[in-house]
């Protein structure tokens, strides 16, 4: 299942829901992610809330708690400006 589709289900509970009851009725959903999948009852019990008022909440809180394996080459961003100080890189052209 995709991290949209698990976040679904999570908008869908009725809140405020404490971790506990999520990962009673969430917790065997598997998301899918580029190196594997993990279980939603495995991220959200990284999250260390004991409740949540609202599914935003909920949310934000797996997106925070999801393994480094989900989100793909840490720290790598081609949007960041060259910081102040350093060459850069040279330019390309195609």
């Amino acid at each position: 299942m995709t991290l949209r589709t698990a976040t679904d289900l999570l908008e869908d509970a009725s809140y405020p829901i404490t971790t506990d009851s999520l990962r009673e009725a969430y917790g065997d959903v598997r998301i899918e992610h580029p190196t594997g999948e993990e279980r939603l009852g495995d991220v959200l019990a990284r999250t260390g809330d004991d409740e949540f008022a609202d599914a935003t909440e909920a949310v934000h809180a797996v997106m925070g708690a999801l393994g480094q394996d989900a989100v793909g080459r840490i720290g790598y961003s081609d949007r960041d400006p060259t910081p102040m100080g350093v060459d850069g890189h040279e330019p390309v052209s195609f």
